[in-house]
């Protein structure tokens, strides 16, 4: 594993960066030089947080992925930083000042700003009129004198050689031009006031709200969705985040148009007073006209842009830490073991796919029948089904979530009552089924099934063992994301790889049995040695020690070392090949048992006799690893299988009504609330301000994805596909809506007092024809000044 870490390191504070990351987590300094350490030498996450506790001071996989985002991001800014300081040192601007500033830097964004007014535009109004010989005019016009007496005797060149030795066309013939130029050069000189850009930003900021609006009628009926924005202002302040990515979608096609709105005139009057400049002075009028400017066409632009872009990043940082959380809950679901399943993968003219497995998840028998419309063979979909289920001795059956499934999870639970049989029916997620069925891992599991059909025996291995299965699909494709398409997708995918290899390698996998696309996820494999594995053990037959994993083509001692651990052998040489104790630590266990007299088969899965082989203080030592993982061999961190149960009366978004209590799977958590299926093929939104009696902050501190929950229907509107459930208790529920009819007061006598036309201003939105800042007009702005390219 490598990180972006470049030749600029070796003028990287590492000292520097490692405090600050301690006082970020909140941990020792020397806690971070070891994770950076290791990282470094190419250790992975999940293998540090196990087995290097000692080195770390016990930081688990949590805190060690902040720890790796942080000193990547950290080492990124560095580097950058320490390039920008060497731009201006090259162009000897680098004052002790400017340089504290770059070094205090807290973001890209912020070093790029910095750096804005001292980035070189060679062709630019300024850089044109300095090498025509206006800067010493410019300067006389700061100390008092009208530009156009200052210019008096000024003689403009024809032509102009910049620093790399071209010549163009001076273009500063007219007097307007000149005008133009000296000022370009001031605005240039005034936008080095970062201290003052801080000043004005700061208080835009504090004031400014974001507008949107409906592009164009012809848009109002394909942008339905968007239809709470078509006429909509807010406060940058009270902005989720999650209307904002709403908002940003709808920009994106091509529905909404996204104005930042905010004051001028006091930002205006700022900059005046810090330049001190007397608006009655011989240079006054035109020096305040460069103040607007200043404003209007350089800063206004540049602080929207940082305003919106900070929020953005944030919104989508946090979309893509509520995607990783609700991935890793869909991930850890717990499995329900090696028992035969039968998959149901429902549909209507289609007909409704089948495949039978083993405990294993291995493929006994695949049907398809029609038992619904427009074939409507019951009977004959009724006697292939209580055929499978008899034949191959069916203990559970997973019915899909989608079309056809409610009617399907009816008939097969007819057919297990009418026959007495001892299977079970549950409804399963089957998101991203049809994805794995065209998929290459797919066809080489399955070479022999027809696409339809593989998806039934995904919906029936989910079920088996839900990790091992939807490793196999891509994340996004899961569906419990908050605007997953719309957030970096690079980030998104590395972030919710480290999500899936934290589970995976939290879990283990037997080596035996795994598919390339689990154990690709294991620490220190990838899809390439994940291969290699599962050919060796066609080749060769099962490995009968962690030993033999040396034997397998590219996998070197380090990969051996990163994955042995979490490579488990059932039935082999060696009994500690069963559990999570790593092989560097093989001689250590048996040391200890010489030491106490004590077998292996005594130790194994015994808690207090581990305890008391304890000698060391430290409680992430080796030794305190080792005995933790002897204590519990082969944990598995999932805990035991549990289903919602569905009301058999209620099986279409029209069955629901108001007051209904209903049993039901959360299916996604996100920033507002989450959703949860009662099986209606609709899920149904629990608002944030309805997930608990009590005040909720995050909804995942209530609620995860796979969560058996219990709601109340509140709303139901069957044409627009709506669904609102309440968690709160039904006495709480009772109580506000008593509150709210007591604080609602009579009508008065007394006529309303007036708003003032101040205030109505201040809550209309800017009419037509009115001067507006539009998200992006920076480029127009500068050539209605004369000051583009």
């Amino acid at each position: 594993m490598t990180n972006s870490t470049t030749d600029t390191d070796i003028q990287i504070d590492h000292q520097a960066i490692y405090a600050k990351l301690a006082a970020t987590h909140a941990i020792k300094s020397t806690q971070v030089e070891a994770f950076a350490k290791l990282y470094d030498e190419g250790a992975s996450v999940p293998f540090i947080a196990r087995y290097r506790k000692e080195h770390t001071g016990g930081l688990d996989d949590e805190i060690l992925r902040g720890l790796e985002k942080s000193l990547i991001a950290e080492r990124d800014l560095a580097a950058r930083r320490q390039k920008i300081l060497g731009l201006l040192a090259a162009q000897n601007v680098l004052t002790d000042e400017l340089g504290e500033r770059v070094n205090a830097a807290s973001t890209k964004l912020e070093l790029e700003e910095i750096y804005q007014p001292y980035r070189p535009r060679r062709r630019s109004v300024a850089a044109r009129a300095k090498l025509a010989g206006l800067e010493p005019i410019a300067h006389a016009v700061l100390a008092g004198q009208n530009p156009a007496a200052a210019l008096e005797g000024y003689v403009p060149p024809e032509t102009l050689t910049d620093d790399k030795g071209e010549t163009f066309e001076a273009d500063f013939g007219d007097l307007d031009k000149q005008i133009i130029g000296i000022q370009a050069i001031i605005l240039d000189e005034w936008a080095t006031a970062l201290d003052l850009l801080d000043k004005v930003r700061t208080g835009f900021n504090a004031t400014a709200s974001i507008r949107s609006e409906l592009i164009g009628e012809e848009k109002r009926e394909a942008g339905e969705k968007f239809k709470d924005y078509f006429e909509h202002t807010e406060p940058f302040a009270k902005l989720s985040n999650h209307r904002l990515l709403a908002m940003l979608r709808g920009r994106q096609q091509n529905v909404l148009v996204l104005h930042v709105d905010g004051e001028d005139e006091p930002f205006v009057e700022m900059i005046l007073r810090h330049f001190e400049i007397d608006p009655k002075a011989a240079n006054g009028e035109f020096l305040t006209d460069t103040a607007k400017k200043l404003w209007l066409v350089k800063w206004r632009s540049q602080i929207e842009h940082r305003l919106l872009t900070e929020r953005r990043l944030a919104a989508e940082a946090d979309a893509i830490a509520v995607f990783a959380e609700n991935l890793k809950h869909l991930l850890m679901v717990a499995p329900t073991g090696r028992k035969v399943i039968l998959g149901v993968d429902p549909g209507y003219s289609h007909g409704v796919k089948m495949a039978v497995i083993d405990g294993m998840g291995e493929v006994l028998a695949t049907d398809t029948v029609y038992p619904f419309k427009p074939h409507n063979k019951l009977d004959e979909a009724k006697a292939s089904i209580e055929a499978l289920i008899q034949a191959h001795q069916v203990e559970l059956v997973a019915i899909g979530n989608g079309t056809a499934s409610r009617e399907s999870e009816e008939l097969v639970k007819s057919i297990i009552r009418e026959a007495s049989l001892p299977a079970k029916a549950l409804v399963v997620s089957e998101a991203g089924a049809s994805v794995y069925s065209a998929s290459g891992i797919a066809s080489q599991e399955l070479p022999d099934l027809d696409v339809s059909v593989r998806g039934a025996v995904s919906i029936a291995r989910r079920l088996q063992d839900p990790l091992s299965e939807l490793v196999k699909v891509e994340p996004k494709a899961i569906g419990v994301g908050q605007y997953q398409h719309d957030v970096n997708q690079t980030e998104l995918e590395s972030s919710l790889d480290k999500v899936t290899e934290d589970c995976v390698n939290a879990v283990g996998v037997d080596v035996n049995t795994a598919s390339p696309a689990i154990l690709a996820h294991i620490s220190g494999l990838n899809k390439n040695v994940a291969q290699q594995i599962v050919e060796y053990r066609r080749t060769h037959g099962a490995f009968t020690n962690r030993e033999e994993l040396k034997n397998v083509p590219r996998l070197g001692v380090k990969t051996f070392e990163q994955a042995a651990g979490f490579l488990r052998i059932k039935d082999g040489d060696e009994p500690l090949d069963t559990t999570g104790v790593h092989p560097e630590s093989y001689g250590l266990v048996y040391e200890i048992l010489t030491k106490h007299n004590k077998s292996l088969d005594e130790v194994l899965g015994n808690e207090e006799l581990t305890k008391a082989l304890n000698d060391s203080s430290d409680n992430f030592s080796q030794l305190a690893t080792v005995l933790n993982e002897l204590a519990k061999p082969a944990h598995d961190p999932r805990g035991e299988f549990r289903t919602a149960k569905f009301r058999d009366d209620v099986n279409e978004i029209k069955d629901l009504k108001v007051g209904m209590t209903l049993e039901g799977v959360v299916t996604n958590v996100t920033a507002f609330g989450c959703f949860v299926d009662v099986g209606v093929h609709q899920d149904g939104l629990v608002h944030i301000s309805e997930l608990s009696d009590g005040f909720v902050t995050n909804p995942t501190d209530v609620v995860k994805p796979q969560d058996i929950v219990t709601v109340r229907v509140i709303s139901v509107d069957e044409a627009r596909g709506r669904i609102g459930f309440s968690m709160k208790s039904e006495k709480s529920a009772t109580s506000e809506t008593q509150t709210k009819d007591a604080q609602v007061k009579p009508k008065s006598d007394k006529p309303k007092r007036k708003t003032s036309d101040k205030q109505r201003r201040s809550n209309q939105p800017t009419p037509k024809g009115a001067p507006q800042k539009t998200i992006g007009s920076l480029g127009a702005l500068l050539q209605q000044a004369g000051l583009g390219k």
